[in-house]
């Protein structure tokens, strides 16, 4: 069996995966907090941990595998932006949390097993809150339910690397008067009648952050589990909080395993920010409504975000989408005229390529899976030696092809269904050209192959004129409706 590599946030170092029980591997990553549209950094993690799912899938077996991401539908931005626009709670958290979905769907990331919303599991925090109350790890104050970091002194900071008494001396914030301890942290707190709120022992109120992903990843995955992932942004409080808390509760078990966190992502080498106007989210991208002005498709995206290690800040420029773009579209229209590779593919054929496995399975080593990706693609074309010379081994090659790229989240076969459509949907054009190529030739007359090659090209197609032959290739701009002007 494949063995995985994964750099453990914890212990700091690269480790040996070993699933604490292989029928069931178990990961939980945090989800996002649903108030409005998904940016381009909310989606690194979740094209990130899709690639790790798909890996753990591939190795241990798709019905072996349990992916638990959560959506925070109670927030104190959701509460703002209700105030602000007018609208229910409900009504913003149902939209954003859909919006979400398609968006992420529209990356190639797979839905996980369970997709858990912090709303649906009230009681249980509540059960997990009196719990630490009655093992002396949190206190009741004014109204608040605080977890004591003192009772946790020895083990808090472990993930992060910092003591209490660094953070307490770092801390900037105000302390509230109430907490025996600056680093105390809310479990619960009061609500008034114009926010969400919940019956519990300490009355009317919602839960603080934190407890929500212990109170889920417990209820779903159980006490212990294998991995925990998120950005890195995460780690100090969130995951530090995590621990402290579920640890405390459920001191049987050790909550997650293996902590992986993904860096945080730029956009041209800078920071992603509105005031410098290179802020953009998901659905900007995908219609195109951002500083670069065209659409990128979804697969674009994940293309550029995996050619970076997960490990490595990731820097968006306008000329790697490009660049990632023309290489998908070179993969796409090259198996678009093999039918019987795209049939076969569809039916499930082919293996993803060793290389490309041992790849990932080295910490998601992605850039240097789309690497022996590349190579597996010189070979795809149909001008390659190596391959004409055996038809068998070409459709092989191409069936693996396939494969290699869907491990990594890319579903060519579909695309080429696509492309090949469109492109039989050109073969009159082509017929055309042909024709009026081989008029002008006697008659030094080129207007007529001049005004079609100037409207096929502003439909999206790409012209390839040869000595004795013409190919129309749809591009990924192409646009049947531009056609009806050459009628």
């Amino acid at each position: 069996m494949t063995t995985i590599r994964l750099h453990n946030t914890r212990t700091r170092r690269k480790e040996d995966f070993a699933p604490l029980d292989m029928d069931n591997v178990r990961m939980y990553v945090c989800g996002p907090t649903v108030y409005d549209r998904a940016h381009l950094g909310n989606a690194r993690p979740v094209v990130v941990f899709d690639v790790l799912y798909r890996l753990l899938r591939h190795v241990y077996g798709e019905g072996h595998v349990t992916y638990v991401r959560n959506f925070t539908d109670v927030d104190d931005k959701i509460n703002a932006r209700a105030a602000e626009s007018g609208r229910s709670i409900g009504e913003i958290t149902a939209e954003t949390t859909q919006w979400f979905l398609e968006d992420m769907a529209a990356l190639g990331a797979l839905e996980p097993d369970h997709m858990p919303r912090a709303t649906q599991y009230i009681p249980q925090m509540v059960a997990m809150i009196e719990g630490l109350i009655a093992k002396g790890h949190a206190y009741e104050a004014e109204g608040h339910v605080l977890f004591a970091v003192d009772s946790w002194r020895e083990h808090y900071g472990k993930l992060s690397g910092r003591t209490v008494e660094d953070m307490i001396a770092g801390a900037r914030v105000e302390v509230a008067p109430y907490k025996r301890n600056p680093m105390d942290f809310v479990l619960w707190k009061p609500s008034s009648e114009d926010l969400p709120g919940w019956p519990s022992p300490w009355g009317r109120g919602r839960p603080g952050w934190h407890i929500e992903c212990s109170a889920m990843s417990y209820e779903l995955l159980g006490a212990s589990f294998d991995i925990h992932g998120g950005g890195g942004d995460l780690i100090f409080p969130h995951h530090e909080n995590e621990i402290a808390q579920s640890c405390c509760a459920h001191p049987e078990g050790q909550f997650a395993k293996v902590w992986l966190h993904n860096e945080m992502l730029q956009v041209e080498g800078k920071k992603m920010s509105k005031s410098l106007g290179n802020f953009f989210t998901v659905r900007d991208l995908l219609d195109g409504n951002w500083s670069g002005g065209w659409k990128v498709p979804g697969e674009v995206i994940r293309f550029v975000f995996l050619s970076t290690h997960y490990r490595k800040p990731m820097d968006w420029t306008a000329e790697k989408a490009r660049e990632a773009e023309r290489e998908l579209d070179s993969w796409v229209n090259t198996l678009s005229v093999d039918p019987e590779v795209l049939e076969k593919a569809t039916a499930g054929e082919g293996q993803p390529e060793r290389s490309i496995v041992e790849a990932l399975s080295d910490d998601l080593n992605t850039s240097l899976a789309l690497m022996h990706l590349r190579k597996m693609a010189s070979f795809v074309d149909n001008g390659s030696e190596f391959l004409n010379s055996d038809d068998a081994a070409q459709v092989s090659h191409r069936l693996n092809f396939c494969a290699s790229a869907k491990l990594l989240g890319f579903d060519l076969v579909p695309l080429s269904t696509t492309r090949r459509k469109q492109g039989l949907s050109l073969v009159s054009y082509e017929i055309r050209l042909s024709e009026a190529r081989a008029e002008a030739s006697k008659t030094k007359d080129f207007s007529v192959v001049d005004a079609l090659k100037s409207g096929l090209l502003d439909a999206g197609v790409e012209v390839r004129m040869r000595k004795d032959s013409v190919d129309l290739v749809p591009g990924p701009d192409f646009d049947p409706a531009k056609l009806e002007a050459l009628k």
